[in-house]
């Protein structure tokens, strides 16, 4: 590098002038710095002044040390503002400190003379990028996670530990724990009672004077002698006695001990007048207790306790003390129990830490055994010293918590779980039994008055602490599987309102605020984002807090993770006959808002602003991103034995032993991630269950009897809004109901059009009253076995198509067909169009798609029962309609056999369809054309034989269509020869216009005789023999409105509205088709104007309807058919009346 190089010159000139007044190494105190004197550089460019001070520790690049060496810097400007002013006199030191890589990046980076360079922050703020460690909080965390205390003294742990907590970000709840988790573990349990509401620093400062104390105590305990050994636990051998202590003896050799305990000689002096226990020479050993006297300040860890002794029981308060070197029991209690006494091997001295004497006399005996029960499963035999003047009744110590091994939370005086041993030596009385369970208490360290009792089978008593409340409400920490909130591109912020709260609710939100931030569930917010809270109330009188994220829900990418079809997994429970239903306690808030995105679950309220850290109730994709977490934290789980709904869990099996072993496994998978139960909501090993709204057991599932109840004493539905409901809440049952489409169909037809109010008519009454029913009637429907063949049963009316999927589920003689599922469907408008052959081509294709995941790639090939012979012959028919093509593709994807089964036996299917309640009255439609513009309107009458019950059909008769007795043929076949609706048609259409309704024997011939006697027929028809003359037959069109003949009916009258527009004429060859509608139409006015010569002008109207209702010969279908797919009835309107009487009126002309 040149000297001219700025950069090169100023860094020469620091280092200069740092060496120039260095002070001397061999000085024995160092000079204060002398005054600052200017370096002035002859570069043209002027460079900072420097001061000469106590060098900066050099950097070189180690990421470590990086944060370290800009506080060095910080500190070194701070002291000396007057000169480093600017930022690049800043910049400049900094540099100077710099070395190795670190002074390497600053010399591109100054050569550079870019942005980075132009202010000391922007500088920093680089150098941070370059050289800081990005992770340094979460290592500094995952770091402090792990620390122990280890070797190192009470001092070295404490300042490690803050030097780690500054850079975890951590908040102090978090770090007290963690440090108080770090600790020894005798210093950890004698500091123990202390509460952590003491804060961090206090919590620190004050276990360092208690490791002092220890420490000053064990100093002097050696300088006299040793410590003291404590008692022997009341579970094993006694100690063997230690040899006398004096400051001249030594042990004694294991020949002088044998010596002395063949002659019966003290162990301890030699003597032979008593044994070392009553030796007078020996000194008494201290017992030492850390009960110190702050725990007068504190609140007594106590456990309620059962003592038992010759038929004598006591309920009194144990003390659990972690500090106690032994187990006792005051000396007034054992009286009241009778206990006998023994000596104990050696005399003990009970005193406090602080050497504070804890009882009048010397502990020399022991009472025993005593039963002890804690709760109403945990119980023992116990040996207690005898403690004289004590008022305490029990202290459970060290030798106690040691046998039994219990996890204690000491900060909310929790027993959460008892030690593996407990099970086998504790719980001896209580066999595993499904029909087994017991009370036990949340917490074994609470006042009777603040016990709650959960129903929990004692062989989970060691997962007490996943039922546990109070860490169901501790902040859970973040997870992959954290609630992310997307926004979309051009999302707004959400900008809500504050709600102006009443009295009761002012204090409600002000203990949910206080409560939730003490949790650490949310915490201050200054995020642009408001949302608004308010209450709804609960059906308890309560207030339940609510917040709008509605805008905040719009604007959020969907996290389309699918919920269980809860149907299909309940059909997965076949074969099970052991279940248990748990119950997650505060659900969502058991996820975490990713990191970063909190700020944009804000809401504001009266008295602040705050963010959720847990993921609340009500944004868009909670439940999504909770089903994904308890699916993937129970994959390997998931219907092998277990079914997850949101927050609810279902364990099932086939037998108890394998149940247990179920239930365990998730049990200890839902403390591993943290996951709490609600005890109350729980039931284990139960032979049914409720679930889902559904009521499941070994035979089946049916409908929960509370739901049912709730439908059948449903009050009558006034509002739209209530009918809604109804029908909803109605809905979710209709699997068990055969015709719940159909028997619905009058209250679904009252919300079309989206009413504003509700119409309630005896119809809809007659329709609420035989669905409610329908509910209580409804059957039990059986798991469907895939291992078992499905059989298909279906069926299609005119209005609707239903199907039953069934299953053989008895071997023996005669197995019935049990149901699994039903199905129905009502038809829409243009699938009632469809003849009877494809109507039952869409009931099986419908039935097919509904159950497609049990009948697609069955083991077994299913059958399909109809009623219509026509299906078999399905496979091998030749020709297709592209309708049937595209079904018949469909169809190859199932193995199936079409089996025909006459009506009268396919009654379940038959009743599917056919049970339908009458037609949905339409809603009135203003007419397209004037009334003005028709001609006449038509009215005709109704034969008896059309409106009468019909009467019991003969066995031949077809399906779908009404016996005529034989009194009533000659009056119908005339009514439909000669009425105004059909103009005396011939033979073929007059049967054909008979055969669509009803049926008699030897109908055609009946019919055949009366057209060739009618009268009229023979007056006005002209001989059907051939024309003179040579005719040209026209082609037949294929399709409608290809070919369009027109011709005009002469002279008709004007006063009708009728004009003529003349047009060239004489040229019947090239218009036959006209022609012959104006033969027909002659014809129907010669027929019925003999009579009526003046009024013929009145039967225009009815000559149009007649000739577009009769059955072509060309086509094979009428032109009402053929242009408007449908044909107009034969008589007239029967249905209800309308509640528009111009509609009705409109209807039945």
């Amino acid at each position: 590098m040149s000297s001219s190089d700025p950069f090169q010159e100023l860094v020469d000139a620091v280092r200069q002038a740092i060496l120039a007044t260095s002070p001397s190494p061999t000085a024995s105190n160092p000079s204060p710095p002398p005054a600052p004197s200017p370096i002035v550089n002859n570069a043209s460019s002027p460079l900072p002044v420097v001061c000469p001070m106590v060098r900066t520790t050099p950097y070189s690049g180690a990421a470590g040390d990086c944060k370290g060496f800009l506080l060095q810097c910080s500190i070194t400007f701070a002291t000396y503002p007057q000169v480093y002013n600017s930022d690049s006199s800043k910049i400049g030191y900094l540099i100077s400190c710099l070395t190795g890589t670190a002074l390497r990046w600053a010399e591109s980076i100054w050569n550079q003379a870019g942005p980075p360079v132009n202010t000391y922050a922007a500088f920093t703020r680089h150098f941070m990028e370059v050289f800081g460690r990005i992770d340094q909080e979460t290592s500094a965390g995952e770091e402090l996670y792990h620390f122990r205390q280890g070797t190192l003294s009470i001092q070295e742990y404490s300042v490690k530990f803050r030097t780690l907590a500054a850079s975890s970000g951590w908040n102090e709840m978090a770090l007290l724990t963690t440090y108080r988790q770090g600790l020894e573990p005798n210093l950890r349990m004698m500091l123990a009672p202390y509460d952590d509401s003491m804060g961090l620093e206090r919590f620190i400062q004050m276990t360092i004077r208690c490791a002092a104390r220890i420490s000053s105590y064990s100093n002097s305990s050696m300088s006299t002698g040793g410590a003291s050994p404590g008692p022997p636990a009341d579970h094993s051998p006694p100690e063997q006695p230690l040899e006398p202590m004096q400051v001249d003896s030594r042990r004694l050799t294991p020949q002088e001990r044998q010596r002395r305990l063949s002659l019966g000689l003290c162990l301890y002096c030699g003597q032979s007048s008593h044994q070392i226990r009553d030796c007078p020479t020996r000194p008494v050993r201290p017992l030492v207790s850390t009960i110190l006297p702050i725990y007068e300040k504190l609140n007594p860890f106590t456990s309620n306790v059962i003592l038992t002794a010759n038929d004598v029981s006591f309920t009194v308060a144990a003390l659990i003390d972690s500090g106690s070197a032994g187990n006792f029991i005051s000396g007034a209690l054992a009286q009241r129990l009778g206990l006998q006494t023994t000596p104990t091997e050696v005399k003990y001295h009970v005193q406090s830490i602080t050497g504070q004497s804890l009882s009048k006399k010397d502990v020399k005996h022991r009472a025993g055994p005593i039963h002890l029960q804690i709760g109403q499963c945990h119980e023992e035999e116990i040996w207690l010293l005898v403690l004289e003047g004590s008022t305490i009744d029990v202290v459970l110590g060290r030798p106690w918590l040691a046998r039994h091994n219990p996890i204690l939370s000491w900060g909310s005086g929790e027993i959460m779980k008892w030690g593996d041993t407990c099970w086998p030596e504790c719980f001896p009385k209580l066999p595993l039994r499904s029909t087994v369970s017991i009370t036990m208490c949340s917490t074994t360290i609470e006042s009777p008055i603040e016990k709650q009792s959960v129903n929990i089978p004692p062989c989970y008593s060691s997962f007490q602490d996943v039922f546990c409340p109070k860490r169901a409400a501790r902040l859970p920490p973040h997870r992959p599987w954290d609630c992310a909130i997307d926004l979309l591109p051009d999302a707004s912020v959400p900008q809500g309102r504050i709600f102006p709260l009443s009295i009761p609710e002012t204090k409600a939100m002000e203990e949910y605020i206080q409560e939730a931030l003490k949790q650490g569930y949310i915490r201050p917010s200054t995020s642009p984002a408001a949302s608004s809270f308010f209450f709804v109330a609960k059906k308890d009188g309560g207030l339940r807090p609510c917040i709008d994220y509605r805008a905040l829900n719009e604007g959020t990418v969907k996290f389309k993770y699918p919920l269980p079809l809860v149907p299909a997994a309940i059909e997965k429970l076949r074969g099970a006959k052991v279940f248990t239903k748990l119950d997650l306690r505060s659900a969502y808030n058991l996820i975490r808002i990713r990191k970063g995105d909190e700020w944009k679950t804000a809401f504001i309220t009266p008295t602040g602003h705050y963010e959720y850290r847990v993921m609340p109730y009500g944004l868009v994709n909670a439940p999504s991103v909770f089903q994904n977490f308890m699916h993937e934290i129970f994959r390997d789980y998931l219907h092998q034995f277990m079914i997850i709904y949101i927050d609810d869990l279902l364990i099932y099996s086939t037998n108890l032993s394998e149940h247990h072993q179920q239930v365990t496994k998730v049990l200890q998978r839902l403390r591993e991630h943290n996951l709490y139960l609600k005890a109350e909501k729980c039931t284990f090993h139960q032979s049914s269950v409720q679930f889902l709204g559904y009521f499941i057991d070994h035979t089946g599932v049916k409908m929960d009897e509370s739901k049912v109840k709730a439908i059948v004493n449903w009050p009558t539905p006034t509002t739209v809004k209530s009918l809604q409901k109804f029908l909803g809440f109605s809905n979710f049952y209709r699997r068990f109901i055969n015709n719940y489409s159909t028997i619905a169909s009058p209250l679904t037809s009252m919300l079309k059009g989206k009413p504003k109010t509700l119409t309630w008519t005896p119809e809809a009454s007659q329709t609420f009253q035989q669905l409610k029913q329908a509910f209580i009637t409804a059957p039990i429907l059986a798991h469907p076995d895939p291992q078992l063949p499905f059989v298909v049963e279906v069926d299609a009316s005119t209005t609707g198509v239903g199907a039953v999927l069934s299953q053989q589920q008895q071997q023996g003689k005669s197995p019935e067909l049990h149901p699994c599922a039903y199905f129905s469907k009502k038809l829409s408008q243009a699938e009632r169009n469809y003849d009877i052959g494809n109507r039952e081509l869409l009931a099986i294709k419908l039935a097919l798609e509904e159950w497609r995941h049990w009948l697609e790639g069955s083991i077994h090939p299913f059958q399909v029962l109809t009623d219509h012979k026509n299906l078999q012959y399905l496979r091998d028919a030749k020709r297709l309609t592209p309708r049937q093509a595209r079904w018949a593709l469909f169809f190859t994807r199932f193995q199936f056999s079409i089996s025909y089964r006459p009506g009268s036996k396919n009654v379940r299917a038959d009743a599917l369809s056919r049970i339908h309640s009458p037609e949905e009255t339409p809603e009135p439609i203003e007419p397209i054309l004037p009334e003005k513009i028709f001609v006449n309107p038509i009215q005709w009458t109704t034969p008896p034989v059309a409106s009468e019950p019909a009467p019991e059909a003969p066995p031949d008769c077809p399906p779908h269509r009404r016996f005529v007795p034989p009194d009533e043929r000659i009056p119908l076949i005339h009514s439909s020869h000669t009425s105004l609706g059909t103009g005396h048609p011939g033979t073929n259409r007059t049967l054909s216009l008979l055969q669509d309704r009803f049926w008699w024997p030897r109908m055609e011939l009946d019919v055949q005789r009366y057209v060739r006697g009618c009268r009229e027929c023979a007056m006005s028809k002209s001989p059907r023999h051939l024309p003179s003359g040579k005719l040209v037959p026209l082609r037949v069109p294929n399709r409608p409105w290809s070919h369009l003949g027109v011709d005009f009916i002469t002279d008709l009258p004007p006063s009708e509205g009728v004009t003529v527009s003349l047009s060239s004429g004489y040229h019947p060859q090239t218009n036959g088709q006209t022609e012959r509608k104006i033969q027909e139409v002659g014809r129907f006015l010669r027929t019925f104007c003999t009579s009526h010569q003046d009024t013929w002008n009145q039967f225009l109207g009815w000559a149009e309807y007649a000739q577009n209702s009769l059955r072509q010969a060309t086509t094979g279908l009428t032109p009402f058919q053929c242009i408007l797919g449908f044909q107009p009835p034969l008589f007239p309107w029967t249905g209800e009346p309308s509640d528009v009487p111009s509609v009705d009126h409109w209807f039945r002309e």
